[in-house]
């Protein structure tokens, strides 16, 4: 008899995996533990559940929240005669089935193929994340650019006229925001070199942090009416602070520790070349 359990391909068409896999209303994908410890041929889910808390950990390891991978739940299932019985059951994520499949018992076959597949898959999904990151950090940083002019128009009307005079305007807006760094500082504490600049190596979390911070700061120079350079730089500092609370009390990370991203140069030529703009 032929084997059930056949990847026909990397795309997982024929996958056992993909044949249990379910959509919710939302449309997105999960697993059961249950069809999941069947297909890899786990005769007690006892057995089972051992390596889903292995994958948890894992998972926890990794810096991910369990939450958005692994919700625990209580199914009713028939046993005959009209009656049912609860049963524990575990929906999982594609990266949990990743994470699973790579604990379970390497000895059997199905498992060897399941890791092959969530290997592939899981990275198709990454680089569709990388591809939305890159979409978004595009919008933002064009948003931050326009902004930034206008923010700039503001603080001249307040009296913030000279470039050096800027810079220190700039400053107390990062300051404010970064708990107390200016740009020379976020710049040598991100690692970036002298030709790199650092908004140009923000992801999209930092940028929109940024972007708040300064179409907050332009609204409130108009709206108070505000002049002096002093006063402009207390409401770009106190602006910015205002914004790392937030995030602080949303339970965010703080931009200072927010990782420095590819730059987003490389992201705008790569889009040129997709539109035959260049090569």
């Amino acid at each position: 008899m032929a084997k059930e359990n056949t990847i026909m391909g990397p795309s997982g068409d024929g996958s056992p995996f993909e044949k249990i896999k379910r959509v919710n209303d939302a449309g997105n994908e999960f697993w059961s533990s249950r069809d999941f410890a069947l297909v890899l041929g786990y005769a007690d889910f006892r057995n089972f559940e051992q390596v889903i808390d292995k994958a948890k950990i894992a998972c926890f390891n990794s810096g991910q929240r369990l939450d958005d991978h692994f919700v625990d739940i209580t199914e009713m299932v028939g046993i005959g005669s009209g009656a049912k019985r609860p049963i524990k059951t575990t929906l999982m994520s594609r990266y949990a089935c990743y994470l699973a499949i790579q604990n379970a018992d390497p000895d059997k076959e199905i498992v060897a193929l399941g890791q092959t597949y969530f290997a592939i898959q899981t990275r198709r999904q990454e680089l569709s994340d990388e591809q939305l990151e890159d979409e978004r950090r595009l919008l933002l940083r064009s948003e931050l650019k326009e902004h930034n002019t206008k923010l700039a128009d503001a603080a001249k009307d307040c009296g913030v006229v000279e470039p050096i005079d800027y810079a220190i305007f700039q400053n107390h807006g990062y300051q404010g925001l970064y708990g107390g760094m200016t740009a020379q500082d976020i710049h040598r504490h991100k690692g970036l070199k002298k030709s790199q600049q650092i908004l140009d190596h923000m992801g999209s979390t930092e940028l929109a942090a940024n972007l708040f911070r300064a179409t907050q700061t332009e609204e409130k120079l108009r709206r108070d009416k505000v002049k002096g350079k002093p006063a402009a730089n207390r409401t770009h500092f106190e602006v910015g602070r205002k914004v790392r609370r937030t995030i602080e009390e949303l339970g965010g990370t703080m931009p200072e520790r927010l990782p420095p991203a590819e730059s987003i140069k490389k992201i705008e030529l790569k889009k040129r070349k997709q539109l035959g703009g260049e090569g």
